[in-house]
């Protein structure tokens, strides 16, 4: 009877897979945006120049 509990079929494994591998990317990119906006808090952005160059 435990040996039936223990099988997944490759559709659910793969499912599985795809899930985790999601999870991993979406925490990944969410601690990304905070580390970049927490970095702009300290930084300055470089002042822009104007388009149009003296005539």
């Amino acid at each position: 009877m435990i040996h039936d509990l223990l099988y997944i079929d490759p559709g659910s494994g793969s499912y599985l897979v795809q899930i985790i591998a999601a999870a991993v990317v979406g925490v990944a990119m969410f601690f990304k945006n905070i580390k970049l906006y927490i970095r702009s808090l300290f930084t300055r952005s470089p002042k822009k120049t104007k388009d149009n160059p003296p005539a």
